[in-house]
């Protein structure tokens, strides 16, 4: 299956905190995006595993994400090593996405670090003939993605661009807000994180209205690219 966009993401609801209203607006422009989870959440102070991955499938279908898998590695331990990178090379291969988008290169939670420096590997490896994979039996071609990306999340930094998500703003509440088990309920008797303070969302929100404002739009989300230097043909092609 051929995608034009594949999110990589260390945990459920990674991607629907910093950067599902970019994804959202790529669905509705007619494009297919797949999300890859590394791991369950096992690890979460809220909720449980089981009840995480039923979340992240609610999420996903008010995304209209094409494809939404998870890789059952272990929140916390899963390892940058040859065996968890080449499993990303055999996803990368077999979804041919145009556009990887992972988690960003440092931040609070060491997991999403990890993440990408594995994603980042395995997008520039994924391309190369002598790394040999496999799918169903069959020898996988090598592919590389054009265009790799890093989305914000708990660190701010300056952003490489920003997408405007003035339409796409409440469908991405919706999205986080189907992980109900790691946010704020006056039922709820589990103990208190980051996540589940009564402002928290507030603060997605403030986050996307000030990307926005610094574009002229309502709403946007961050980006950084691993290159920042970038070739056009004359200036009139920068928007």
């Amino acid at each position: 299956m051929k995608l034009d966009i594949l999110t990589i993401a260390a945990h459920p609801d990674d991607v629907e905190l910093s950067c599902v209203g970019t994804i959202i607006k790529a669905i509705k422009a007619g494009k297919k995006v797949g999300m890859i989870d590394l791991t369950e959440g096992q690890l979460g102070t809220r909720g449980t595993n089981e009840l995480r991955l039923k979340e992240a499938d609610a999420a996903a279908k008010i995304i209209g994400a094409t494809v939404r898998e998870n890789l059952h590695l272990m929140d916390g331990y899963f390892e940058h090593n040859h065996e968890n990178r080449n499993l990303l090379i055999q996803k990368i291969r077999q979804y041919q996405p145009d556009i990887i988008i992972t988690n960003p290169p440092l931040d609070r939670h060491p997991d999403h670090g990890r993440c990408s420096a594995m994603v980042t590997e395995a997008w520039f490896y994924s391309g190369l003939r002598r790394i040999e994979t496999e799918l169903d039996g069959k020898k996988q071609e090598p592919f590389r993605p054009s265009r790799l990306f890093y989305f914000m999340q708990h660190y701010n930094y300056d952003p490489s661009f920003v997408v405007d998500i003035s339409d796409e703003m409440e469908q991405k509440l919706a999205s986080i807000k189907a992980f109900a088990s790691q946010f704020h309920s006056e039922d709820s008797n589990e103990p208190e994180t980051l996540l589940s303070q009564p402002h928290f969302l507030d603060s997605i929100v403030e986050r996307c209205g000030a990307w926005g404002h610094a574009i002229g739009a309502r709403y946007a989300e961050g980006f950084m690219t691993p290159r920042k230097i970038f070739g056009v043909n004359n200036i009139f092609e920068i928007k």
